[in-house]
């Protein structure tokens, strides 16, 4: 096995460590400065298997190829770069037997936050072939700098490499008269809960490529293959992830109309233009909006530029002018919501409940009985079908 150690000056003290460790095993010291024939006579040694650690700074990291080493030990591993970590590891697991590494750090709370990223990386990247995502998270980790330069400052430190490439790449094709894709997404915010259960996407770094497809998916096609790949993965759908998927639909339907924002607030959900909803896919012109308002009577124009769609009550066809036909195959008042209700009908008195519960239990408290029922956003008439009924309209009467 390989243990680094890349200070010359304690590296003595740690070889007297780990013999003190593990008495058993044979330790032979390899250095830069030692001299060039006990440097070699070391390593023939080790290679010829007279000595079971070769304790070594990093001298090891490139061109050492010997297939009996399978285990390497880094002392002190925040203090590598990503670069390094991942060309130290790559000394073992070069012929049949497996391999493993052990990153020694010390304890998490006093490590940088650029430690904790090169520690995160060299142990998510552990595949075959991953040598260039940590060549690219190592650049955007330590910076790019200028393009003609070799300060690693500037637009790339602060904004990213990958966005930097983007905008780079944008700003290119806009000189060159090309024609560029609108990166402008709708934010959503509908007072839901999108986080997958823990247990069913047991691990965190899986969980967050999932929540980066679906925010990334531009159509229903690609929301549907990312949710075909988690149910063969994990097995049949929970609802947060339903969620999660409903979410990323209104986001589609949304971008599509050139929408700003589709927020939740109190009992209605606004839905709020952009200006710039010219340059969207299918950007509804005002007749539409206003054709859509004619028919439904759950939808209202909040000027300038935003829809106010109610969630108490049902839209009910507004009239029986020839005029205001649908088009063919759309639902008259199809996204019923819940007939409203007083406070005093959908929940219990407080003292009512009080007088009649007997036995006082720990938790029985006023806000625990008011509370009202917990809402299921993907059932019938729910918070999603609502939304995305109106968002189908809009999109239906815009292609009519």
């Amino acid at each position: 096995m390989y243990f680094v150690h890349n200070r010359v000056e304690s590296i003595f003290s740690i070889g007297a460590l780990l013999a003190r460790l593990v008495p058993e095993a044979k330790i032979v010291v390899g250095h830069g400065q030692m001299g060039e024939h006990d440097l070699e006579k070391a390593m023939i040694d080790f290679m010829a298997r007279k000595h079971d650690i070769l304790l070594a700074t990093t001298i090891v990291e490139n061109g050492l190829d010997i297939p009996n080493v399978n285990t390497i030990v880094i002392n002190r591993a925040d203090r590598y770069g990503l670069s390094q970590l991942y060309q130290l590891r790559g000394r073992v697991g070069r012929s049949d037997r497996p391999a493993y590494a052990y990153l020694l750090v010390p304890p998490e709370t006093s490590l940088s936050a650029v430690a904790k990223k090169r520690l995160a990386a060299i142990r998510e990247f552990s595949d075959l072939g991953s040598g260039f995502r940590v060549a690219a998270l190592d650049l955007e980790i330590r910076g790019a700098g200028n393009l003609l330069g070799g300060e690693q400052s500037g637009h790339i430190d602060a904004i990213g490499f990958e966005m930097y490439m983007k905008l780079l790449e944008q700003t290119v094709r806009e000189l060159k008269g090309e024609e560029v894709e609108d990166e402008a997404r709708a934010s959503v915010n509908l007072g839901i809960d999108i986080r997958i259960d823990d247990d069913y996407v047991p691990d965190m770094a899986q969980r967050l490529v999932v929540y980066r497809k679906v925010a990334a998916a531009r159509s229903e096609t690609e929301i549907g293959e990312v949710l075909d790949e988690i149910a063969d993965r994990y097995g049949p759908l929970r609802d947060s992830v339903l969620n999660l998927a409903a979410y990323g639909r209104i986001r589609v339907m949304a971008d599509r109309l050139g929408l700003e924002s589709v927020d939740r607030q109190g009992g209605a959900v606004v839905l709020k233009f952009r200006e710039t909803a010219r340059k969207a896919s299918h950007p509804p012109d005002p007749a539409t909006v206003l054709g859509v308002l004619r028919r439904r009577t759950d939808v209202n124009l909040v000027p300038p530029s935003s829809l106010r769609l109610k969630l108490t009550g049902q839209p009910v066809a507004a009239g029986s002018d020839p005029g205001l036909d649908p088009p063919p195959g759309t639902r008259m008042g199809s996204y019923p919501g819940p007939s409203p209700r007083s406070p005093r009908s959908s929940t219990p008195s407080w003292w009512t409940a009080r007088a009649t519960a007997g036995a006082v239990t720990p938790g029985f408290t006023k806000a625990e009985i008011l509370k009202p029922p917990k809402e299921n956003p993907l059932a019938e008439g729910g918070l999603f079908e609502r939304v995305a009924g109106l968002l189908e309209d809009l999109l239906r009467w815009g292609q009519v």
